[in-house]
């Protein structure tokens, strides 16, 4: 199974450490001696967190889930490795997309850190044309950066972020984790795990068959936009899966996320304030395994598909819950991004300084929390075959973002590379040569064309993890399941 031929297993010093953490978090079984092996060392990303070992962690701990699926459809376990370099590479997974026409053409200045009034910095996100207006509207300018970056000068940071809040807009205040820690928000989530996993209702225990791959059989419904949600529903599509991308043909997104994150999927589109479409959620969910919810909280759960509502179908389901700020405290229902939890976490005020606060050079938050979100699904399912009953997964960029805060170490610090949004999204990581990236990827024949892309940085003894599907252009298939 490993590239040297070599059957043990090793872990990296202060490796074990996040996997046992996970692996205790969640009630997995305990790996044996040997069963995991994760190849290389930090530093992967020139910053004092350790990003890729974070990564590497969260997709051990994936792997060790699903042998544990695979143990109850086979009796056997299998090998677990990922590679550090690869699971640091898919925390930019979209940056070494390389396909026909498709790219992220400029960004727009409403994306970005800027000093306020007081001296404070804010990172505004105006990441859809909606929001970009909205933000104009709010500073009264222009959308030039020199032009937004006098507008804030006129505000205080906290009352910017607070309007921009009240108007269903997205930007947040440069915090340290103290102030984090202080705030009504960072306090709601300090005690709160990396990951939830809680059980919601009753019901028999699923029935276990062989099959052909880990999760063959099972169903995803996927209402996620962006990295995070996408990416938790990609990852099961790894092991088999059937998942169905749902979105509405009024909400923007992001081709090359869409892209990034498509791989395995079906894709569908569906209308919700229309009668129809909304039967037709209500049945596709009837008939799913996994139901992932990636919208501000409450957001789905006022339509109808609620994760108590699902619950109550009697089946036995896995909610998946996804957001930016968390699922208890004041912001639970805000929308945010990847860099509004570096931002308020404490992550982007360490990795910049105080002067100059900068984003890690990785959208860390997003993809670790998809594989974080894919590691309660994978438990979520296990406990369903093992004890019955519905369960419900918690996972959010903030948490996320504050577990891999409390790993900072300040050995790992090399000359600190700062990142903007604008840097992140369109050039080439340079953490990562080209020779890398191309042993890291593979191809696929796409409705787009050939695009190249990377593999799953997952490997496993018995089923290797790979996409059936190639990924889609949203809208490319029927509200049905496949056969």
């Amino acid at each position: 199974m490993w590239p040297d031929g070599n059957d043990r297993g090793r872990i990296p010093p202060n490796m074990d450490e996040p996997l046992d953490e996970l692996v205790n978090l969640v009630g997995l079984a305990k790996p044996v001696p040997g069963q995991v092996r994760i190849d290389g060392n930090e530093p992967v990303f020139p910053c004092r967190f350790p990003l890729a070992s974070l990564s590497a962690a969260a997709l051990a701990a994936c792997g060790l889930a699903v042998s544990e699926l695979w143990e109850l459809r086979t009796g056997r376990r299998q090998q677990v490795g990922v590679g550090l370099r690869h699971a640091g590479a898919s925390l930019l997974s979209f940056a070494f997309l390389r396909a026909p026409d498709i790219g992220i053409r400029g960004v727009s200045p409403t994306i970005g850190l800027y000093r306020a009034r007081d001296g404070r910095w804010i990172h505004l996100h105006g990441g859809f044309p909606h929001l970009a207006a909205g933000t104009l509207r709010i500073l009264g300018c222009g959308e030039d950066r020199q032009a937004i970056a006098k507008a804030v000068q006129g505000w205080d940071a906290e009352a910017l972020e607070e309007a921009l809040a009240q108007a269903r807009l997205c930007g947040a205040v440069v915090r340290s984790a103290e102030e984090w820690f202080a705030h009504p928000q960072g306090r709601a989530l300090a005690a709160l795990p990396v990951v939830e996993v809680v059980r919601i209702g009753e019901g028999q225990a699923t029935p276990r068959f062989v099959a052909a791959r880990p999760l063959s059989g099972i169903r995803v419904l996927d209402l996620t936009r962006v990295l995070a949600g996408p990416t938790c529903s990609r990852t099961l599509a790894e092991h088999g899966a059937d998942v169905l991308r749902v979105t509405c043909p009024r909400l923007p997104d992001v081709e090359p996320f869409v892209v990034d994150t498509g791989h395995g999927k079906l894709s569908t589109v569906l209308d919700l304030d229309t009668a129809e479409d909304m039967e037709r959620l209500k049945h596709l969910a009837s008939e799913s395994d996994v139901f992932v919810d990636g919208y501000r909280s409450g957001a789905l759960e006022r339509r109808g598909f609620g994760p108590q509502i699902l619950c109550a179908l009697g089946r036995g389901i896995v909610y998946v819950s996804v957001n930016c700020y968390g699922h208890r405290g004041p912001w639970r229902e805000r929308a945010g991004w990847e860099q509004l939890a570096q931002s308020v976490t404490g992550l982007a005020y360490d990795h910049g300084g105080t002067e100059a606060p900068a984003l890690v050079p990785a959208a860390a938050c997003d993809y670790t929390t998809g594989y974080l979100a894919a590691l309660g699904a994978l438990v979520g399912l296990a406990r369903r075959a093992r004890e019955g009953g519905s369960w419900h997964v918690r996972a959010s960029l903030c948490q996320t973002a504050m577990w891999i805060h409390r790993r900072g170490s300040d050995e790992l610090t090399a000359p600190r590379q700062a990142s903007t949004h604008e840097a992140m999204i369109t050039s080439r990581p340079s953490s990562f040569s080209a020779e890398e990236i191309a042993a890291f990827s593979t191809e696929s024949v796409t409705a787009h064309g050939r695009i190249r892309h990377l593999a799953p940085a997952l490997r496993l003894s018995e089923t290797p993890p790979r996409w059936e599907r190639p990924s889609a252009p949203l809208g490319t298939h029927p509200p049905v399941w496949p056969g």
